[in-house]
């Protein structure tokens, strides 16, 4: 695992914090004997935990990594078979690095609305190995043995299996990437301008952000997905019906003026292999 880290990391700071959130009071008055019990007590949630690095003689903008769905900073930390991730590898580039967990998951699992049932990842035990394997286009399975795609770069050892299916993160809460992009916003503004890079299901978070904040300098958008997709208002297409309804695709109307606003900062899009061209049987 120490392949790759030939230098020590020399750090000016580092440090974390929470960041946006809400407070919700619940009526009725507090009990000393049963003082485990809601009456009269506060709720604390839906903000962001962020670990962040700063590298001495630090370049001008920061780079804050949003992750994807059921996952959790865990993703830029360091990869299944122990090479470091994004957040060392650009912090040695002389970037510092934010790496958050958002609202309602991970080390921000305080959530003041709870999952009505319709967020098919806020389940624990998580029965998803061969789901979310396959949606993350490692490979395909032969029975229970993982069956990788010739051209993928994940390790296909068992111990990088093993610690790839443990980055799974269950939600807390109700999935609502409004909250999401929220508690983002306010990190941009805590930090000043910033690179956002996001993940998978944090592709629609990310775009949400600079509708909130204009410290979004750059996107750099790692397979970006995330329902529902947002379209100016008076331009929402008709839904298409998927074979699954629980991760079916949804469109939402947002005001043009939001969504010019990331037209007006770079964007990178970066998609993978291994993506069906031709309709599922």
């Amino acid at each position: 695992g120490q392949e790759g880290r030939t230098a020590p990391l020399v750090l000016a700071e580092q440090g974390s914090f929470t960041v946006g959130g809400t407070t919700v009071k619940h009526s009725g008055t507090f009990s000393g004997t049963r003082f485990l019990e809601a009456p009269g007590q506060s709720a604390f949630g839906d903000h962001a935990y962020v670990f962040y690095q700063k590298p001495v003689h630090a370049n001008p903008y920061p780079i804050i990594f949003q992750h994807g769905g059921a996952q959790s900073k865990r993703t830029w930390e360091t990869t299944p078979d122990g090479r470091e991730g994004f957040q060392n590898l650009f912090l040695r580039k002389g970037y510092s690095v934010y790496v958050l967990d958002q609202p309602r998951i991970g080390e921000a699992g305080l959530a003041t609305v709870p999952d009505d049932g319709s967020n098919p990842y806020a389940r624990n035990p998580m029965y998803a190995d061969k789901a979310l394997y396959m949606l993350s286009r490692v490979g395909t399975f032969d029975g229970d043995t993982p069956v990788p795609f010739p051209n993928a770069a994940v390790p296909h050892d068992a111990h990088s299996y093993d610690q790839f299916q443990r980055t799974w993160t269950p939600y807390e809460g109700k999935l609502d990437d409004d909250v999401s992009a929220d508690a983002l916003a306010a990190l941009f503004e805590k930090t000043g301008p910033a690179i956002l890079v996001t993940h998978s299901m944090g592709g629609t978070v990310g775009w949400r952000t600079p509708f909130r904040t204009d410290k979004v300098k750059a996107i750099i958008a790692l397979e970006p997905g995330g329902s529902p997709f947002l379209f100016p208002e008076g331009e929402v297409p008709a839904v298409t019906p998927t074979t699954y309804a629980p991760v079916a695709a949804q469109a939402k109307a947002v005001p043009l003026k939001d969504y010019e606003k990331p037209s007006k900062i770079p964007i990178i899009l970066d998609y993978g292999e291994n993506i069906d061209t031709g309709p599922s049987k």
